[in-house]
């Protein structure tokens, strides 16, 4: 993957990266910021895991990245500090959180409210938490999905920017299923950052506002389409 483009006509906004594994869903938004236009592009990366797979994606796209291991302090709020301290060196005007297995304190939420997007491997509210996949399969849902939403103060809270719904199937496993979630995850979160990097989609006290998008209906709802056949 070839670093991205930025353009020299419009300031594109900043984005700062923060992830805990293999660095999937960075990988989709660095690609999708190399199409000319697109507003948003990745300046900066960070993760708590010394050894996390999506360094090497970050390396390989000249990325600037941090690595500070949580375990090294005595408490959440002294590794935040320090995480802090990274992001007013890389100026990030978003972050997204991109598999970070951290919750984040109060604290660095306010200070940050209205930046931060994350995306959940589940159609928000339903099945917050860890083991989306196999939860959603034993509750009987039809379908099931991600979300990338502005992250609050709650698990897994805040107002909801898009989505992108993925039918469960005859015979799916948490395996099978959560890797078609993925391929959704990684269209979603793209389609997302790039509604909030445009001002198409903006946080507003504890609400969405969008404006000027190209959807007529459900202006912050994408939604793979079901194959040919499956909608009647």
């Amino acid at each position: 993957m070839a670093p991205q483009r930025a353009s020299a006509e419009v300031r594109r906004k900043r984005v700062s990266v923060l992830f805990s594994g293999r660095g999937s869903n960075m990988a989709s938004l660095l690609m999708a910021a190399m199409a000319p236009g697109y507003p948003a592009i990745i300046t900066h990366a960070f993760t708590n895991v010394p050894g996390a797979g999506g360094l090497e994606i970050a390396r390989k796209n000249e990325i600037a990245v941090d690595v500070i291991d949580h375990r090294a302090f005595d408490s959440r709020e002294a590794h935040e500090a320090a995480v802090m301290a990274k992001l007013v060196e890389a100026k990030p005007d978003i972050i997204c959180l991109a598999g970070y297995m951290r919750v984040l304190s109060e604290g660095f939420v306010r200070r940050y409210r209205g930046k931060i997007l994350n995306i959940h491997p589940s159609l928000l509210p339903s099945f917050k938490g860890v083991d989306t996949h196999h939860r959603a399969r034993i509750a009987g849902v039809r379908v099931h999905g991600a979300t990338v939403h502005f992250v609050d103060e709650t698990l897994d809270g805040g107002p909801i920017i898009a989505q992108a719904a993925v039918p469960i199937e005859a015979g799916d496993s948490d395996d099978t299923l959560a890797a078609r979630v993925l391929e959704a995850e990684h269209r979603l979160y793209p389609h997302a950052l790039a509604l909030v990097a445009s001002g198409k989609v903006r946080l507003s006290g504890s609400r969405i506002v969008v404006s000027d998008t190209p959807h007529e209906t459900g202006a912050a709802l994408y939604s793979p389409p079901l194959p040919a056949g499956d909608a009647g």
